[in-house]
């Protein structure tokens, strides 16, 4: 956006003047308007709001004689200085490494080749080191592999530079413990519930890399209709590797994701990072054994439908459930069976 004004003056001993003189930008000829000619020997040029550099050694402004042959030139480096990075954020994966991430700043582009530099310090009495593995998690992002204390805090920044200065970003405070995360949960098997047509079930492995650490884990499940882009998120799965899907489409095929966050690791009391999600498991709900053409209940007739199949329930329970106090999802599952099993008979008659 800047503008620039270039002189070129030559020895008398070349016996050029100058009108024996021209510029070019990049090998491309500027126009004889923007020159002007400050002496006999001596001719100017004027570039107006420069464009930022397209190259990274430069733009190469050359001032020639009438032949072509060179007499003098210069790189031309034009850009912003950085700006200072923003959002650092950081992750363990076995609270032995650390890998941060940061954004370059608001405008990003400077044009120029900018060097990021992570640097980190114990706390208190730290002396500064430098992360040397870049690029490991996208661009903007360094991984120290090694050498890391627990239960004493880090400072972390990133340090921008390029030829027209430097900029720091603001200092992060952070415990090894406080961000540990997992890879995502192994072994995640999506199945049927008996014949229940509108429930599937999801069982999982925990993450294998913390077992022999003392932590807990929370876990989160989300799923999707085949040919739906939206995903729907059950977030009170708690720490157990198992969970019943319910609500489904019959002869519908599901994708089921899971990802865990780690907490309370060695006391922490801060809540872990979640980890990715677990690459999509498929499984489909039984279809539905009802006839073809069969309407469903619609407006007003829900709740008369609701009351007639509680009333079939609990007609049910008295019949084949004796003795029992407790009426719990396994036994309203066998009622589902057993009245899918009586449609299914009465469709075939």
């Amino acid at each position: 956006g800047s503008s620039l004004v270039a002189t070129c003056t030559v020895s008398p001993d070349f016996h050029l003047k100058a009108e024996d003189l021209y510029w070019t930008l990049n090998g491309r000829r500027l126009p004889a308007a923007s020159y002007a000619a400050l002496g006999p020997t001596t001719l100017s040029v004027a570039l107006a709001r420069l464009n930022g550099s397209k190259q990274q050694s430069g733009d190469n402004l050359v001032c020639h004689s009438r032949d072509g042959g060179i007499l003098a030139g210069s790189c031309l480096y034009v850009g912003l200085p950085p700006e200072k990075p923003v959002n650092i954020t950081c992750w363990s994966k076995n609270m032995k490494d650390l890998t941060c991430k940061w954004a370059p700043g608001t405008e990003g582009e400077t044009f120029l080749h900018t060097n990021y530099t992570l640097k980190y310090k114990l706390r208190w009495y730290g002396r500064d080191n430098t992360c040397q593995e870049y690029h490991t998690a996208g661009p903007y992002s360094c991984h120290i592999p090694k050498d890391l204390a627990l239960f004493t805090p880090y400072e972390i920044w990133v340090e921008a530079s390029n030829r027209l200065g430097v900029a720091v970003s603001d200092v992060v405070m952070l415990d090894i413990l406080d961000v540990v995360t997992t890879d995502p949960p192994s072994d995640v098997h999506v199945s049927r519930v008996g014949d229940l047509e509108d429930q599937l079930s999801v069982r999982w492995s925990s993450p294998p890399a913390l077992k022999d650490f003392l932590f807990q884990a929370k876990y989160q499940i989300q799923y999707r209709v085949e040919d739906s882009s939206e995903w729907k998120v059950v977030d009170d799965v708690g720490n157990q590797t198992s969970c019943r899907l319910a609500g489904l489409r019959p002869g519908t095929v599901y994708f089921v994701q899971v990802r865990c966050n780690p907490f309370g690791i060695y006391g922490s009391k801060k809540a872990g990072i979640w980890s990715d999600w677990s690459n999509p498991t498929a499984a489909s709900t039984p279809r539905s054994e009802r006839a073809a053409g069969g309407c469903d209940p619609k407006g007003g007739e829900q709740n008369t439908t609701l009351r007639r199949e509680l009333k079939q329930f609990f007609g049910w329970v008295k019949k084949h459930a004796y003795g029992c106090s407790n009426l719990g999802i396994k036994l309203y599952d066998q009622w589902r069976v057993w009245l899918q099993k009586s449609h299914k008979t009465r469709n075939q008659v």
